[in-house]
């Protein structure tokens, strides 16, 4: 399968990271936010400026896992800060391309937000899954990510509902 480093995102980054967004949206569309066709229409500056707002700071990041060379990037993880959630990052679309997947890429990406988080002193990640996405949920438990209980709506597809899991760092 390779190598890879993973990375907290540079404006170096952009043209890449716009690339694997559409490739995670087209791939997994029930596990994100936003449309493939919204994504798609953002311009290369609109990403190029949220990169940059992700490269540095304590309250927002995103992390890459790079397999050098400028060749596409194979993973992403972001982190951020909810006031709902004092004292807890919230991790957020996590993706690992498909000829990736169930390798050791996805702890990297997750084991980097959670250095992250440790460095800015929050000491608890929490993840929502969409319910029945089974082989996500059984990935994250091996992480050490245990089920809340707690279920959700998902934030766009009415019909959906998430399950919450969290882990101590």
């Amino acid at each position: 399968m390779g190598s890879w480093n993973v990375h907290r995102v540079t404006a170096d980054d952009a043209a890449r990271m716009r690339a694997l967004r559409l490739e995670m949206l087209a791939d997994s569309p029930l596990a994100f936010l936003e449309t493939l066709a919204d994504a798609a229409a953002r311009s290369h500056e609109s990403y190029r400026r949220r990169i940059i707002e992700a490269s540095t700071g304590a309250g927002f990041a995103n992390f890459v896992a790079d397999p050098g060379h400028g060749g596409r990037l194979i993973g992403h993880a972001g982190g951020t800060v909810m006031p709902e959630f004092p004292g807890e990052t919230v991790i957020f679309a996590v993706y690992v391309t498909p000829a990736h997947r169930g390798g050791k890429v996805l702890a990297d990406l997750i084991e980097a937000v959670n250095d992250w988080s440790r460095a800015a002193g929050r000491r608890r990640a929490l993840l929502e899954v969409v319910v029945g996405n089974d082989r996500a949920v059984r990935a994250y438990e091996k992480l050490g990510f245990t089920d809340t209980g707690e279920r959700v709506p998902h934030p766009v597809i009415p019909t959906l509902t998430e399950l919450r899991m969290r882990r101590s760092l």
